[in-house]
């Protein structure tokens, strides 16, 4: 839920009172036109933009995670809230080394064991339907697969920590469109038990996908009937 929301960069008013709210386990997208703040708003969600310097943030965002609903200002620091609200960006930013270790090295750091690692690796690469590409190569340089899978496997690695909610900022603006319909069957899945928030330019992806569709113009959002 989206309170009266603003964001200045800079003195600039980059986001202007925007409120939104947006219900469990569902697909929802924020379309509109190039510079208009939607991937502003959507790093806002889990307090990326305010760290740039200058950034001013007014208004409320609360989420329900772990079943309450918190002020993610107020109630959460930001390593649990990122763990909570993953997010996915336009080009794929794969770790560099292996597949295996870009879903197992995040893994590490929370102190997961090696064993329970193996297993989610497993678990997640399939959730993105990618294990079965490279079930074979999981020792190889992430960085050697094609553009489809690289996004996949960011996807893949941002499902690791089994967030509550996953942004997607345009994840298949350089995609071909076999590569992009695979995200989209995977975004289709992945909202039946998370709510994932997408931005994207593309309207028949978001008539496919999304179920609430708002649109984003000159930093103010209003909800498309």
């Amino acid at each position: 839920m989206v309170e009266q929301l603003s964001f200045s960069l800079g003195g600039r008013e980059l986001l202007h009172d925007i409120s939104m709210e947006v219900e469990e386990n569902i697909v929802c997208a924020v379309t509109g036109p190039s510079g208009s703040g939607k991937t502003t708003f959507l790093s806002l969600l889990n307090r990326l933009s305010e760290e740039e310097e200058g950034g001013e943030v007014c208004g409320r965002i609360r989420m329900v995670l772990d079943g309450k609903l918190a002020d993610i200002h107020r109630h959460w620091n930001l390593s649990m809230l990122r763990r909570k609200v993953a997010m996915v960006f336009q080009n794929p930013d794969p770790l560099p080394m292996s597949i295996r270790r870009n879903i197992a090295f995040p893994l590490r750091l929370r102190g997961w064991k090696r064993g329970r690692i193996a297993e989610r690796t497993e678990e997640v690469l399939r959730m993105a339907y990618l294990y079965d590409e490279v079930k074979g190569r999981l020792n190889t340089d992430a960085r050697h697969l094609s553009g489809g899978q690289q996004q996949r496997l960011c996807i893949a690695r941002a499902l690791a920590g089994d967030p509550e909610i996953l942004l997607l900022d345009e994840p298949t603006s350089s995609l071909d469109s076999e590569a992009a319909g695979k995200i989209e069957t995977l975004i289709e899945e992945l909202g039946k038990d998370r709510t994932v928030i997408l931005v994207s330019h593309h309207e028949a992806q978001i008539k496919r996908v999304a179920s609430r569709v708002w649109r984003m113009e000159d930093g103010k959002l209003s909800v498309v009937e």
